[in-house]
């Protein structure tokens, strides 16, 4: 693999959501492209993939209480590698985010903040993208 061709994804954040479009909107409007987005008769998004233009994404469909895979809306974390963290703040400011964290440097270096997408989940983009991996 070149040094400037990205591995597949492969790991996935999936979280639930009431009003998946909202959401999908929403990361729209933070930068992520919206990959697919499969709605039943009703309209209803049963599944949705939004990827983040510098690699990875995320999976989301409508809350699902009594299915097998359920989780509470609002209770995710996920936090999002960006090249500009400042650009990612000014596009969350102006689509009415609520910013819990304000930009800031943290000590082990980068930049980075906080923000609640429309259903409560936490997102945090930074410049930070992890320590190498060993071996």
């Amino acid at each position: 693999m070149s040094e400037n061709s990205a591995a597949p994804t492969h790991v996935y954040p999936a979280f639930q959501a009431h009003d998946p479009r909202a959401v999908i909107d929403f990361l729209v409007g933070l930068g992520f492209v919206e990959t697919a987005a499969y709605a039943d008769d009703a309209g209803v998004i049963q599944h949705a993939q939004v990827d983040w233009p510098e690699g990875g994404g995320v999976m989301l469909g409508i809350h699902k209480p009594d299915g097998p895979f359920t989780q509470q809306p609002g209770t995710t974390s996920v936090y999002v590698v960006a090249a500009d963290v400042e650009a990612v703040h000014a596009r969350a400011v102006a689509v009415g985010a609520v910013i819990d964290r304000p930009l800031d440097s943290p000590s082990y270096g980068g930049q980075e903040f906080g923000l609640r997408d429309p259903e409560g989940n936490q997102w945090g983009f930074g410049s930070y993208g992890g320590e190498p991996r060993r071996g």
